[in-house]
């Protein structure tokens, strides 16, 4: 219990923050859920909480939304979210978050620079049903969309209120959606429904934080705040996306120098990739996969690929397949 009592903490702290930015709590929670669940139910925790905060935006701040935003937005963005729900089992959405992370990462420019209005960009109504789609099918991958398209409302005209109306808004149906997906796919258990419910409790909290300080905040101010919120929500992504594929895909670097020769190595999976200088006039890059059964033969074998590049040979290239009686097969091209 008190895991999730920390849950509910930090997620009050980062819904507080993201009541006055536009969003991105859901990307700030995402690396704490981590720390509960397993990958896979984290978006279906993370869905419960986001759309208890979504309905409590909507019933207070309804008159502000922009119905023509969400009338071009959601059409795409549900089938996008289905697609995401869907992509979702065939692979962790860890490296998707990585690059979300490295993504929201960039706000830290906008945050250090002048502060500037946004032009108003009459082309971003033609693109809307993109990024609907866009926005659906991260959605529905991580479980959230938080900070990532603040800055294309912003291009449409809306300001503060409506922006945060017309995102619930736009988002009201692609929790539902989703939520019935995981359940279908068998996202759901005990653990995830309470930490979904300790996230929405959360969230419905921090509502009145926003309804004190959104109205003593200006709009360039509510900007910088997103911006900010976002190069936090990057920088908290990236570390918990490179932990885990450190952790899960046994990622690792090496550097090392033996008998003149220097050596940096980087291992991933089974394959390892090394870049190997023996003497000034030649360097090799090295890729080496790790023992797999042939499915034609049942053979056990390595395989090894070497680019090679000497001043006195030119380049070439040389393959080799380790066997299990320690024996190899060898072959050598030129470039």
């Amino acid at each position: 219990m008190l895991v999730f009592l920390l849950l509910f903490c930090l997620s009050c702290a980062a819904f507080t923050i993201s009541s006055v930015a536009g969003g991105g709590a859901g990307l700030v929670i995402m690396p704490v859920l981590g720390l509960i669940l397993a990958a896979p139910q984290i978006p279906a925790a993370l869905s419960i909480g986001t759309m208890c905060s979504t309905v409590g935006r909507i019933a207070t701040f309804r008159r502000a939304i922009d119905r023509r935003v969400v009338l071009f937005f959601l059409p795409a963005a549900l089938p996008g979210a289905a697609l995401g729900v869907f992509c979702l089992r065939l692979m962790p959405p860890v490296y998707l978050e990585l690059l979300l992370g490295l993504f929201l990462s960039g706000n830290v420019v906008l945050l250090l620079r002048p502060a500037a209005p946004i032009a108003l960009d009459e082309g971003a109504w033609k693109r809307l049903p993109a990024i609907g789609f866009a926005a659906g099918f991260i959605s529905g991958f991580t479980g959230a969309t938080g900070l990532l398209f603040n800055r294309f409302y912003q291009k449409l005209g809306l300001q503060k209120e409506a922006i945060i109306a017309t995102r619930a808004a736009n988002e009201v149906l692609l929790h539902a959606l989703k939520l019935i997906l995981y359940a279908q796919f068998g996202l759901f258990n005990r653990s995830v429904l309470i930490a979904g419910l300790c996230v929405g409790a959360s969230a419905v909290a921090a509502l009145k934080v926003t309804r004190l300080v959104l109205p003593l905040l200006t709009h360039a101010q509510f900007c910088r705040i997103g911006h900010a919120a976002a190069a936090l929500a990057g920088v908290f992504m990236l570390v918990s996306a490179s932990r885990q594929i450190v952790q899960r895909d046994a990622m690792s670097l090496h550097y090392g120098q033996f008998h003149g020769e220097t050596e940096l190595a980087m291992t991933w999976r089974s394959h390892r990739l090394a870049l190997e200088i023996e003497h000034p006039l030649e360097i090799e890059v090295k890729h080496r996969v790790a023992a797999s059964i042939d499915p034609d033969t049942g053979v056990r074998s390595e395989h090894l690929t070497v680019l090679h590049l000497a001043a006195d040979r030119s380049v070439f290239v040389t393959h080799r397949a380790f066997g299990p009686e320690h024996g190899h097969r060898h072959k050598h091209r030129e470039a």
